[in-house]
């Protein structure tokens, strides 16, 4: 499954421009930096609410091809920018963290 197969179910908003269309593998869901970076998977996409810019550090480290901001929340430009140029794909939705995770869990089931 690519990234592009999820941006319409998910209600996502790109925030960055000509995201890379990745395979996604999994997820991972979590607000603790450390967290994801103990046990996130490469090729999952992040949930969280985490709007700042180690965001990008973290997803870059693991190699995490796309986050997804909960909640309508958006980063500032600094944030956007640093994804633009390590090629995070940065989505944001209206939806809850819980809403997002049920729904990219049925998602990736069923393909």
């Amino acid at each position: 499954m690519k990234i592009s197969d999820i941006v319409k179910p998910l209600e996502l908003e790109s925030l960055t421009e000509n995201f890379k269309d990745s395979e996604i593998r999994g997820a991972y869901v979590s607000d603790l930096l450390s967290d994801v970076m103990a046990n996130a998977r490469s090729g999952d996409v992040w949930i969280t609410l985490q709007t700042h810019i180690n965001v990008i550090a973290v997803a870059t480290l693991k190699a995490l091809p796309a986050v997804i901001i909960t909640n309508n929340r958006r980063p500032d430009d600094e944030t956007i920018k640093k994804a633009n140029e390590e090629g995070v794909a940065l989505f944001k939705t209206n939806l809850s963290t819980f809403e997002t995770a049920g729904r990219l869990y049925q998602i990736l089931k069923a393909g």
